[in-house]
């Protein structure tokens, strides 16, 4: 068959100027894991690289057979618009990737095959199904993660159109885990057992970028959290390739960051990580600050960050608003003295929401009425919370969003961030990502917001549940982004049940079965 595979990289053409320059980094590994394996099985396999409708980095050719697309719920609108262009066409399409596992009862609509997790016997199987399954698509999932991936090797065939079209900086993405150790109820990786993959194929894919590295190229581990066996795997990278010689990037859990961990990673060229601080006032367990709270959780979350940033010059720690132990202005106030007090770290503010059946938390949300059928289009932590806030109304907690991002990406904030870099370029990239990708982007949304809600009686209604209709301003929005794929869009996409996993009656977030 031909095959061909799709990444979505974004909902809309990269607009502002950092996704500009960055856009093409957000290849994920799986869909050239795909690629690799279909081509294993004998097939021609064509992968092509989108945001939005604009294609931006490969190519499809015009007679396919199958078409694998992975999307984040964020890019569901347009995956079910590809989807119905190449059905119309007699292709047959297949769905993985995060909004597969949260919405699958919502994209069966839209697809042949909708994947929750893949391996390579559950891959072979829809290949040698290639049914059409209309009008309700087949639900597929593998048992469990696959102990074993295609390395770097054997997917940069298909991964190099896209870090060659990056031209300012290039993260390509390696992996050495799935899964994850923690039980955080929010998390998708939860109920996936932590699965250590093979440290020969690490070896080998740090080998071969060292062979084939293009310019103003880092490693960066796509593991939700890297290094949990962290003497092991930094044994496998001072093992694989000389000390410094390639620049990494990581996300790890704070508890992992002692000062001896700092000074080995800093020592193997480390130079950006994302530890997550979550909350004020919950979600410690991985930084081993349970029962520290408030104010104190913020001095020695500060103090440690600092300690960190002294180590890796690219510090950003991952914080969330809007959880049901947030309550008026304090946990707002509480990140502003973080910023103060640890003014070389990057802060990613994002906001609760509950993707479907991606974690067991939503399950409670659900049960009490809280989800709203907020367009996946906003569903990327930042443009719109679906979660109606258990201690705040939407004017109050929008404005307390707005005026805390303006604090953290204020002039003074961003030169102050700028100056405590003591990698130049870093801290330039920073600045630069900070002005437009925080304060010209998602500060201008969030106010937008604000005022919607405010002025706009569709919104408020719609955000106060007393309509599930969706708001002509972000119908027009979708309708604007997605361009030429908008008259693609089948009828009813906008519209989903907010509460599928609650009516399925199962309590696990991994449905077994939905044919």
């Amino acid at each position: 068959m031909r095959i061909g595979v799709i990444d979505l990289l974004g909902k809309e053409p990269p607009k502002n100027g950092y996704s500009r320059f960055m856009r093409m980094n957000n290849a994920s590994i799986m869909p050239q894991v795909v690629a690799v394996w279909c081509e294993q099985e004998g097939h021609e396999v064509h992968m092509a690289y989108y945001s939005g409708a604009e294609l931006i980095a490969g190519s499809l050719p015009d007679d396919l057979d199958m078409l694998f697309i992975t999307a984040f719920s964020q890019a569901a609108l347009v995956a079910y618009a590809m989807s119905n262009y190449y059905r119309h066409r007699g292709v047959i399409t297949v769905l993985g990737g995060p909004h597969a596992r949260s919405y699958p009862e919502d994209a069966q609509q839209y697809f042949d095959y909708v994947v929750g997790m893949c391996d390579q016997d559950l891959l072979r199987d829809i290949l040698n199904d290639a049914e059409q399954h209309r009008p309700l698509g087949q639900y597929v999932s593998a048992s469990k993660q696959p102990h074993v991936l295609p390395g770097l090797r054997e997917r940069w065939k298909f991964l190099r159109p896209a870090m060659e079209k990056a031209k300012l900086l290039r993260l390509v993405p390696v992996i050495g885990s799935l899964g994850c150790p923690y039980k955080c109820s929010f998390c998708i990786d939860a109920v996936t057992p932590y699965v250590a993959l093979d440290y020969d194929v690490m070896k080998d894919d740090m080998r071969f970028f060292l062979e084939t590295r293009l310019p103003r190229s880092c490693l960066v581990w796509h593991d939700p959290n890297f290094a949990i066996r962290f003497d092991d795997y930094l044994d496998a990278i001072e093992e694989a390739v000389p000390r410094g010689s390639i620049t990494f990037f990581a996300e790890m859990s704070l508890a992992l960051l002692k000062e001896d961990n700092l000074k080995r990673l800093q020592r193997n060229n480390f130079k950006a990580i994302a530890p997550g601080i979550e909350s004020w006032f919950d979600i410690g367990d991985k930084s081993r600050m349970r029962n520290v709270k408030g104010m104190e959780k913020v001095n020695r979350m500060a103090e440690h960050a600092n300690l960190v940033n002294s180590y890796i010059p690219y510090t950003q720690c991952n914080l969330i608003f809007g959880l049901d132990s947030d309550d008026g202005p304090e946990p707002f106030e509480l990140t502003k003295r973080f910023i103060d007090k640890a003014p070389g770290v990057y802060p990613h503010l994002a906001l609760l929401s509950a993707f479907g059946r991606n974690a067991e938390l939503n399950l409670q949300y659900q049960r009490d009425g809280r989800v709203l059928p907020v367009p996946f289009h906003f569903l990327d932590l930042v443009q719109a919370m679906n979660v109606k806030p258990a201690n705040y109304g939407w004017v109050e907690f929008y404005t307390l969003v707005c005026e805390t991002f303006d604090y953290c990406f204020s002039p003074r904030a961003l030169t102050r961030r700028l100056l405590a870099n003591p990698k130049p370029l870093l801290g330039i990239e920073q600045f630069f990502r900070g002005v437009s990708s925080e304060r010209n982007n998602r500060l201008k949304h969030h106010r937008k917001m604000l005022h919607w809600l405010k002025e706009d009686a569709e919104v408020r209604d719609f955000f106060e549940g007393v309509t599930p209709e969706i708001p002509t301003v972000m119908t027009n929005t979708i309708k604007q982004h997605l361009g030429p794929l908008w008259e693609w869009l089948p009828e009813n996409a906008l519209h989903y049940d907010p509460n599928a996993y609650l009516h399925s009656g199962s309590t696990h977030p991994l449905p077994v079965a939905l044919v």
